[in-house]
């Protein structure tokens, strides 16, 4: 069979490949730590995981499920972002459940783009933006983004350009991979900037609560926009990524436009991830605080192993991840691949999240300090 020429200008997620090779090293005795992905490894709150083996014998619990997920769910996520966001979103017409926020994206997509429309792409940033638009034909069009404007778009100089054909832009705030944060006044520029340019601009916020004491939307406070969009999820906040629980939430009309690719594309999320879902969004600040004290402990020894590799790292960082600047006689791949063949550790090279990210590494501080600490030690040796 001949393949479809859309996966001619794919390629397989660097991820999928490269752990591949971790998992030959390991098969052959070697102990991979591996510090290059953003899974938690620690568990999700207790009583989510009792609501789930609760919602297991409920019944229809095996049934199809609503596209638009329970009404329970929506209102659970309308009550999380009024309580941490302070935005107020209608339950039945402004929130979507998703089955991750990566099927958002994907969905968002489809339900915007026709084939030669451009989409604006942070450089760097998340591979999955770049790849949804290869597969669907829409035009590349990346804005880069740098050090010095601590990691947030020039808004003045792309209003100087033609964007007569961009239809969609990607943004990301706290920003994956660099762990900087946006002030809510950015959020209003980029509001102000998409309608006036007519393009939707969509929020990945997933990172929001991760080492960040001021968790922010760009869903402005009193009218929603017809062009701003934000997903959220559950993955990286509540340690369940492998649930694959997330949410897009926005006007009527976009939900609404969503929808209507969603519903041709699944037959809604198993009723007990929902019911987990749930309770997961009720929990207090108290859970994020608990979590945030680990995360910090992790991130501390995390520095200190980029002291060791002579690499250069801000320590006002949020997320999941530290990024850090690599001598200047190396390439990202040269740390990585020193670290892994030499030492038996596992990092995420800069380049994969762009040509800006050349140059740079990412740590993942989603594991225990006791493996930290001894992949510290492994290269003080």
């Amino acid at each position: 069979m001949i393949t479809a020429k859309r996966l001619n200008n794919v390629q397989e997620y660097y991820f999928s490949k490269k752990l591949r090779e971790v998992a030959e090293l390991r098969s052959k005795g070697k102990d991979i730590i591996n510090l290059g992905i953003g899974s938690p490894d620690l568990a999700p709150p207790p009583q989510v995981i009792e609501a789930l083996n609760k919602a297991l014998s409920s019944n229809g619990a095996h049934q199809y499920q609503p596209y638009k997920g329970i009404k329970d769910l929506r209102d659970a996520i309308a009550d999380f972002y009024q309580e941490f966001y302070n935005r107020t979103l209608n339950a039945e017409t402004e929130i979507l459940p998703l089955m991750g926020s990566k099927e958002g994206i994907m969905h968002i997509s489809m339900a915007f783009l026709d084939p030669g429309d451009e989409v604006l792409l942070p450089n760097p940033g998340y591979p999955t933006y770049s790849s949804v638009s290869k597969l669907l034909d829409a035009t590349e069009r990346n804005y880069e983004l740098n050090a010095e404007n601590n990691w947030l778009p020039d808004l003045e100089k792309l209003s100087k350009e033609d964007l007569s054909k961009v239809k969609l832009m990607w943004v990301n705030y706290p920003h994956m991979p660099t762990g900087s944060v946006a002030p809510e006044s950015f959020f209003d520029e980029i509001t102000a900037f998409a309608e006036e340019h007519k393009i939707l601009v969509v929020n990945d916020n997933p990172y929001s609560f991760i080492q960040n004491e001021e968790p922010i939307s760009i869903l402005n406070k009193n009218k929603l926009s017809d062009y701003v969009m934000e997903l959220n999820s559950l993955s990286k906040s509540f340690n369940m990524a492998g649930w694959r629980v997330g949410m897009l939430v926005g006007s009527q009309k976009n939900i609404d436009s969503v929808l209507k690719v969603k519903s041709n594309m699944d037959s809604g999320m198993f009723y007990p991830l929902q019911a987990g879902a749930v309770e997961a969004l009720k929990l207090s600040q108290s859970w994020f605080d608990e979590q945030n004290s680990i995360y910090t402990r992790r991130k501390e020894m995390v520095l200190e192993l980029i002291e060791v590799l002579d690499c250069e790292a801000a320590e006002d960082q949020v997320g999941l991840f530290v990024w850090a600047k690599v001598p200047e006689a190396k390439t990202s791949e040269d740390v990585v691949n020193e670290l892994l063949y030499e030492h038996d550790v596992f990092i995420a090279p800069g380049f994969i999240f762009g040509s800006k990210g050349e140059g740079y590494v990412r740590f993942s501080i989603c594991a225990s300090e006791e493996v930290i600490k001894k992949a510290l030690n492994r290269v003080r040796k």
